[in-house]
């Protein structure tokens, strides 16, 4: 098949963390022959459906890196030559000229995404002979709802419009905002998110297609040597997650007397003190395709998930303990309200909902490495088994395969078996140029 992806951004997931879920999906259909168009514009913005979030430090960063127009990635090996591979913050990154996101290019060589102008993007040469299109719910709602509409009038291919954004559960009116007339289906990252869609009637049929590891990234590196105890990568952010941060991260590290590195944004000069004083490493944002990486070098993983999110958006977990767990690390993690049981609590990861409890967690699991291998295993065995990009690729040729069974003008006698699913590889035609992840 032909499949083209419109995204905020998918080299960059400086503000957008998405990016790395969509990349490892794009990676998982160029490696089965599909032919992959990935579209991003010149400048990022910031949609108009997010609830209104404060602009924390790190946000601040990160955003004032985009305003500035160093949103294009770049090489990751300059970065490193010149001695900046761990900045303090992405506000630093930026002064000191080698402003955020770096490369992803080497680990997804075969990714160059098209950049366009909305004002100028033409829709039919763009979809000329795609199949599918699957439209990040980050794109301007002018384009989507363009896309919507240049679908409506030519119905030669699949819409589909991806829907990541758990924390529009706790803005109903903002599902209704949205001109999804035309698309074919939402892929909706949980079971409530989907029903509020139906529901409400703006799109005719929603599957739940959850954020998941890329495991041809995210995997164990063996070779690494354990440098330190734990990892811990998250920005800064005042008022609850701050509070969080203090009881279960620095004051385990402290009192455990741990060799623990911590990476992410925002984090202001009283915060920076306290890791000091905890004997915690700060060492700046991390780009994601270097995580697997930080965390071979550690014995334990923390994930600490912004309170608010795990009070208001259970269903599923962010993608980043999913990321560590493929990494093959035990992961110690505050509690998030898992109603669908995607993992397993006390077997694929430990839960924390103290500090107290933190600390014996992390006490277990450096004392005991039997202890420690056995938890990560099974973590990893989870993952593999239900939650990589692979298997959202087979839920989205699943589904392309349901709609092209039901298009008119199908031959009831022909002989699906022989012919494979109408999603095959057989669908792409050799004649066709391949695409700029080819």
């Amino acid at each position: 098949m032909r499949i083209a992806l419109f995204c905020r951004s998918l080299l960059s997931d400086l503000d957008h963390g998405s990016a790395r879920f969509l990349r490892g999906v794009a990676a998982e259909l160029d490696a089965r022959g599909h032919d992959v168009l990935a579209f991003e514009p010149l400048e990022p913005f910031a949609s108009p459906f997010a609830p209104p979030i404060p602009l924390d430090s790190a946000r601040r960063a990160r955003r004032a890196a985009f305003a500035c127009g160093h949103a294009a990635p770049r090489d990751a090996a300059a970065a490193f030559a010149c001695g900046h591979a761990a900045p303090p913050d992405a506000a630093a990154a930026h002064a000191c000229g080698h402003a955020a996101p770096r490369d992803a290019a080497a680990a997804y060589p075969r990714l160059s995404p098209r950049r366009y102008a909305l004002a100028t993007l033409d829709l039919d040469a763009a979809l000329e002979d795609v199949d599918v299109a699957l439209v990040h719910e980050g794109t301007d709602p002018e384009l989507v709802r363009r896309l919507g509409e240049h679908r409506a009038r030519t119905d030669g291919y699949h819409l589909f419009f991806h829907d990541a954004r758990r924390r529009l559960l706790t803005d109903p009116p903002a599902i209704v905002r949205r001109d999804l007339a035309g698309y074919d289906c939402v892929l909706g990252s949980g079971k409530s998110l989907c029903e509020m869609y139906l529901s409400r009637g703006v799109a005719p049929r929603a599957v739940v297609w959850r954020e998941a590891a890329d495991a041809r990234l995210f995997r164990p590196r063996p070779g690494v040597e354990k440098e330190r105890d734990l990892v811990w990568i998250g920005d800064w952010e005042d008022g609850e997650q701050a509070a969080a941060l203090r009881e279960l991260l620095i004051g385990p590290a402290r009192a455990l007397g741990l060799r623990a590195r911590v990476h992410g944004a925002g984090y202001p000069e009283r915060a920076r003190a306290e890791l000091a004083e905890a004997g915690i490493e700060l060492a700046g944002w991390l780009p994601s395709h270097l995580a697997p990486d930080a965390f071979a070098r550690a014995r334990v993983a923390v994930h600490i998930p912004p309170r608010p999110r795990g009070a208001r958006c259970g269903g599923a977990p962010a993608l980043r303990p999913l990321e560590a767990l493929a990494c093959g690390v035990p992961l110690v993690s505050a509690p998030w309200p898992d109603v669908e049981r995607l993992l397993a609590p006390g077997r694929d990861y430990l839960v924390a909902r103290t500090g107290a409890e933190m600390t014996e967690h992390l006490r277990a699991l450096l004392s005991d490495p039997g202890y420690a291998r056995g938890v990560a295993e099974h973590g990893r065995r989870t993952v593999l088994a239900r939650h990589t990009c692979a298997h959202r690729v087979d839920t989205l040729l699943d589904l392309v395969d349901e709609l092209l069974l039901e298009l008119p003008g199908l031959d009831e006698d022909e002989d699906l078996d022989e012919l494979g699913p109408p999603s095959g590889v057989r669908r792409c035609r050799p004649a066709h140029p391949r695409s700029p992840l080819a």
